[in-house]
Parts: structure tokens; C-alpha cells; sequence
């Protein structure tokens, strides 16, 4: 009876032991597999479990979270989505994250390291942390500005503050209200589609993922190589440039839209954006000195991130001379966003330093514990210091005389630069309305923002499509109102 007895116990022993092994096989050794499995839902029901944590501007929150009593329990909502769709992005418990949600996600998600004190502890309970808070670098005022000088038009704005890089506004239209992307339900999927199959494509963030010709307003890039290379010395000696002006090697000939510009200087030609003498000015300059000069702005950069990615602006280094003439006045391959612009106005103002553009000032626990302070990006000498401060005079020239007097704003210095961009096969499409420009306050040390603004849809008339009278009431709105902002204010 004793044997049967040992038996019988050491074959429950060695039961016991296999469940003991495969337990730990499917804990241990399976567990990465199993949390990886789709039908495993535990990640996604703790993911929701708890509120996410907020996107501030100017202090106040613009997202949320609402309690749907349901198994993915916290959907996200948003504050005048459409208004910060281009910085927020969408947060969707069916098609994930974007923009500054899929940036920052593990701050507002909780899942950061940081934001666990006792990590060991919080893996044996199984308790998550409070998702964090991100704080923007926005200016409340810039963006409802820039937002509601758009209005029904499609197009982008965007605006840094040349000392420091930091976003102040960051405006797409047409745009959408993210929080109809929040849930997972049949309506959901509905938004979905419907806002993917929208032709005017309102998800897409035209200030940070569209290029665009620049047309003149990359004669502020241009003007720069010029005086840097000693091309141009003297600002107001004529530059020997004719008009109409032949393209090199070709029989095409190239004209202004005004005249009074052959053989102008360069003052006068940037005043008036005379086209012959950009053109001759950039072949004069060479591919090199060309490319060497947009790169310093930024262009080419294919890891600029602020801290989504965005999209390369584009200076052709593989070009003849003719096709080089075309890209110094901002049309061929010369390809631009609007944040980009806005770092070639910013270079200009800051005395040829350029900061790279950042848009978050801070991450924090949800109790307000500072987690993180990116600043300001290492600085990057663009131009020389002389060079930007004929490049200030002759942008101020714009304002005051020139192209751009409708972005002019009383007791303040504004610099400027009107463009309109041809594109399409044939340039057969509407051209594109641009204004890039720099504001700075009286009582101000420095300047204040720099903005660039494009209008894709500025009118049906072709000859009434003009930067100075589209963009730059726009660009003149958004400087106001960060002047109107108390320094160090959101």
C-alpha cells in the first residue's frame, strides 16, 4: 500500500513540475509572443483604461478625454480641433496616432519610463501611471490668427520666433476636427473614409508635409548667395542684367512683371521681385554657392523634426545652367513648406543665425512635474552678419515701398517678401499666393516672428493671384498678434 501510495505522489510531483514548466514557458518564454498576438486585447483595454494625458497651449488644455463606460473606456476629444488638427494630430482607437499624439504617445499614454518612480513595483501590481501633459511652444493669438485669415481658402501659415526656433503657429486648411476619429465604432470608419476620399485632402498638414514651388519668395535665398559670394557688393549699383533675359544655353526668354528692370540693382530688383535678374544673378552664383546657401537654410534636411517629422524642402543640385536660373527664382524643382519658408525669414532677422524650429516647450507629469526642456536647438550660422542686415533693409524695403505695403503694421519694423508660384504641366494651374516677412516691436531688442504664408486657392482670375495682396493681410494678422502678446506669454 506504501509503494502505490509513493507512486502515485511522485506522479503528482511530476504533474505538478509540467504545470510549473509550462506555466513558465507561456509567462516567460511565450509571454512577448502572446502580448504581440492580436486577439490578445489586455494591451489595448489597459492602454484606455485611464485618461490620456492633455496637449497644453498657452496654459489650457486642447484635447481630453471622455469616460465611455465601455471596455476601451477613455476616447479622445478635442478643443477646436479643427484649429490644432495640424499640431495635435489624432489620437484613434482604431487607426492609431499622428503628428504630435504619435510623437509624444508614450508621455501621454503613461507608458514613458520616466514617469515611473518604482518601476518594479508597478510591474508586480500591474498599475499604470497617469499619462503626462505636453506643453506647446504655440501663441493661442498667432494661431487663431492665422487660422481665421485663411478661412474657407485652402492653404498653410507658419510662424517660429527667429531667436529661439520655437513654433508660435502652425495653421492647415482646409482642416478637420480630429475627434471623430477618436472611437471605434461604425461611425468612425464612416469619417474615416470619408475624410481620406476628400479631395481637398483636409488631413493633410500643408504647413509641415506639403512642398510647394516658393516662386519669389526664394529670392530672399538667392540675394543672400549673391552677397555672400561677392557677386553682388553694393546693393544699389546696377547688376548688367537685360530684360527680357535668354536663358543659358536655350532660346527661351524670361520677363518680369513689371518695368524698369533691366539692368537694375539689386535693391530695386528685389523690391519690385524682377525675375531677369534673380535668374542671373543665381547662374552667376553657380550650382555650388547655390546649393551650399539653401542647405545652410535648411533645405535638403531630410531629419528636420519638431519632433514629428516633416516633410524635405528641395534645392535641385544636379541642374544646367538654364534650370539653375529657374531655381534661383523659386520655380523648376525648387521645392518649399511653409515651416521652411518661415526658417528663411527667421535666418534673416536673427542676423543670419537660424535656431531649428521646435514645438514643444516641456513635457510633464499629470501633477506638473517637469520631465523634459528640449530649448532651443544649437544655433547654425546661414549668412554672413552683413549680408543679413542688407537682406533686413531691402525686406523692409518691400513693406514700406514695394510688393508687400499690405503686410505693414504701425509702430512696428516689418520686413518682407512677396512670390507667386507657377506650377502644373505648362504652369497651366493656379498659381500659389506666398508671403514670407518678420515682425519686430518697438520697444523689442529683437524680432519678434517670422511667418510664411501660401494661399493655394487665392482666386479664379489668374492676374488678381498676387502674394502681396493674398498673403501678406494674413502674414500682417499673425504678426500682430504675437507683437499684442505680453513677451514670454503663449
Amino acid at each position: 500500500m506504501t509503494r502505490y501510495i509513493r507512486h502515485a505522489a511522485v506522479f503528482c510531483a511530476l504533474l505538478l513540475t509540467a504545470l510549473l514548466v509550462n506555466a513558465a514557458r507561456i509567462q516567460v518564454v511565450q509571454a512577448q509572443r502572446y502580448d504581440d498576438n492580436p486577439a490578445n486585447r489586455r494591451a489595448v483595454i489597459a492602454r484606455y483604461a485611464q485618461p490620456r494625458g492633455d496637449i497644453l497651449v498657452g496654459g489650457r488644455p486642447v484635447t481630453g478625454s471622455l469616460d465611455t463606460r465601455e471596455q476601451l473606456r477613455h476616447e479622445r476629444t478635442y478643443d477646436n480641433g479643427p484649429l490644432y488638427a495640424p499640431v495635435t494630430g489624432f489620437a484613434s482607437q482604431k487607426y492609431g496616432t499622428s503628428l504630435l499624439e504619435r510623437a509624444e504617445d508614450p508621455v501621454l499614454s503613461g507608458t514613458d519610463p520616466m514617469l515611473t518612480p518604482f518601476p518594479l513595483w508597478n510591474d508586480f501590481t500591474r498599475a499604470g501611471n497617469p499619462g503626462g501633459d505636453v506643453v506647446t511652444t504655440l501663441n493661442e493669438a498667432a494661431q487663431q490668427a492665422a487660422y481665421a485669415g485663411l478661412g474657407a481658402r485652402k492653404g498653410a501659415v507658419a510662424a517660429i520666433e527667429p531667436t529661439t526656433g520655437r513654433v508660435l503657429a502652425l495653421v492647415s486648411t482646409p482642416s478637420y476636427d480630429p475627434a471623430v476619429l477618436s472611437g471605434n465604432g461604425p461611425d468612425v470608419t464612416d469619417a474615416w473614409e470619408r475624410l481620406n476620399g476628400d479631395r481637398e485632402k483636409p488631413m493633410l498638414n500643408r504647413a509641415v508635409r506639403q512642398t510647394y514651388p516658393p516662386g519669389s519668395t526664394f529670392k530672399v535665398v538667392t540675394a543672400a548667395a549673391a552677397l555672400d559670394a561677392g557677386v553682388v557688393r553694393d546693393v544699389d549699383e546696377p547688376t548688367d542684367s537685360p530684360a527680357p533675359y535668354t536663358l543659358p544655353g536655350t532660346t527661351t526668354s524670361l520677363t518680369n512683371e513689371f518695368d524698369g528692370c533691366e539692368d537694375a540693382p539689386l535693391r530695386v530688383a528685389f523690391e519690385w521681385s524682377c525675375n531677369t535678374v534673380f535668374a542671373r544673378l543665381g547662374v552667376q552664383v553657380g550650382v555650388a554657392d547655390m546649393a551650399a546657401t539653401a542647405q545652410a537654410f535648411g533645405f535638403n534636411d531630410a531629419e528636420l523634426r519638431i519632433p514629428f517629422s516633416v516633410a524635405p524642402s528641395t534645392f535641385d543640385t544636379s541642374v544646367d545652367r538654364a534650370q539653375l536660373a529657374l531655381s534661383s527664382i523659386g520655380q523648376y524643382n525648387t521645392r518649399a513648406t511653409p515651416l521652411q519658408m518661415a526658417m528663411v525669414a527667421a535666418a534673416v532677422a536673427n542676423g543670419g543665425q537660424l535656431r531649428a524650429p521646435y514645438l514643444v516647450d516641456r513635457t510633464t507629469t499629470a501633477a506638473g512635474t517637469v520631465l523634459t526642456t528640449p530649448g532651443p536647438r544649437p544655433v547654425r550660422q546661414v549668412m554672413r552678419p552683413s549680408t543679413a542686415t542688407r537682406l533686413r533693409e531691402l525686406m523692409r524695403d518691400v513693406v514700406e515701398e514695394g510688393t508687400g505695403t499690405n503686410a505693414a503694421i504701425p509702430g512696428a519694423v516689418v520686413g518682407g517678401k512677396t512670390g507667386t508660384a507657377q506650377h502644373g504641366v505648362g504652369n497651366a494651374g493656379t498659381p500659389y499666393a506666398w508671403f514670407v516677412s518678420w515682425a519686430q516691436g518697438e520697444h523689442d531688442m529683437d524680432a519678434r516672428v517670422a511667418v510664411a504664408v501660401v494661399v493655394e486657392d487665392g482666386s479664379t482670375d489668374r492676374d488678381h493671384i498676387t502674394g502681396g495682396g493674398m498673403a501678406a493681410p494674413i502674414a500682417r494678422a499673425v504678426m500682430k498678434a504675437v507683437l499684442h502678446t505680453p513677451e514670454g506669454r503663449g
